[in-house]
């Protein structure tokens, strides 16, 4: 097996559709055959209720199977992990406890690599293809954690008038991080929410091809209310509504990371 390749989805800015991307596209490619393992670092458990219902992820957080226990104690992230119903698709769960992750980190040794050595075993036994971690929208402690843990960075971007908003700081911020790790590289930034009936798209498109050094991915993510009954239901839209538009583009911008990946 080639080498485990760690990918973050990571915005700053709320409402880009980041969970939701992350979720799909993971999904998306155990369906093709890879071996995913999906890591929750939002204090929101959106990605956690992404695939088990609201009675589950609470008793993860409860039971101490989360990634906020691995990451104040410094454990191996193996004993963490949680099979989901998909074959090839593991998540660590994670918890409203991570709230207090930026005290916690403050306290430790090294404290920008914690999950990077929490996260060495699991890419040690080479078990996955593709490592995704769900960045909260953040820009402190634990998103550099998360970030110095991941080759690869992709931000979701919604197309609207605020979704740019900020966009400069998660670049700066990325270039800080590659002080620490730098063989971090920004993969790319995915369109989300997109609206063909509205100019934002448009302007969004132009902005960001015009943007140098920025890999625009050629599938975008339309809005689509599958997407929201495939939440309502627990799990992501590939698999709820496999016929759905929604479902169809986040295979396809799945297709677009593995050959970015891989190239």
């Amino acid at each position: 097996m080639s080498k485990t390749k760690v990918i973050a989805f990571a915005n700053n800015k709320g409402g880009s559709g980041k969970t939701t991307t992350c979720s799909n596209v993971g999904c998306a490619m155990a369906m093709q055959g890879k071996k995913v393992l999906l890591i929750d670092g939002d204090m929101q458990m959106n990605l956690t209720l992404s695939f088990f219902d609201e009675e589950e992820a609470l008793a993860f957080s409860e039971s101490g199977k989360n990634i906020y226990t691995a990451l104040k104690e410094e454990k191996d992230l193996t004993d963490f992990i949680v099979p989901t119903k998909y074959d090839g698709l593991d998540v660590i769960p994670s918890t409203s406890l991570m709230s207090s992750i930026e005290f916690d980190l403050f306290t430790k040794w090294q404290r920008e690599v914690v999950l990077k050595k929490c996260l060495a075993p699991v890419l040690a036994r080479g078990i996955y293809d593709y490592v995704l971690i769900d960045a909260p929208p953040t820009l402190g402690g634990w998103v550099m954690n998360v970030m110095v843990a991941s080759d690869f960075v992709i931000i979701p971007v919604e197309a609207s008038p605020w979704g740019l908003f900020g966009l400069a700081n998660i670049f700066d911020f990325v270039g800080h991080v590659k002080n620490i790790a730098p063989r971090l590289e920004i993969l790319g930034i995915a369109i989300t929410k997109a609206d063909e009936r509205k100019n934002y798209l448009k302007q969004t498109i132009e902005t960001l091809q015009e943007t140098e050094g920025v890999h625009l991915f050629g599938t975008y993510i339309r809005v689509d209310s599958a997407v929201e009954w495939a939440q309502d239901n627990s799990q992501p839209v590939v698999a709820y509504k496999k016929t759905s538009r929604s479902a169809t583009e986040y295979t396809a911008l799945a297709k677009e990371i593995m050959d970015n990946v891989n190239r």
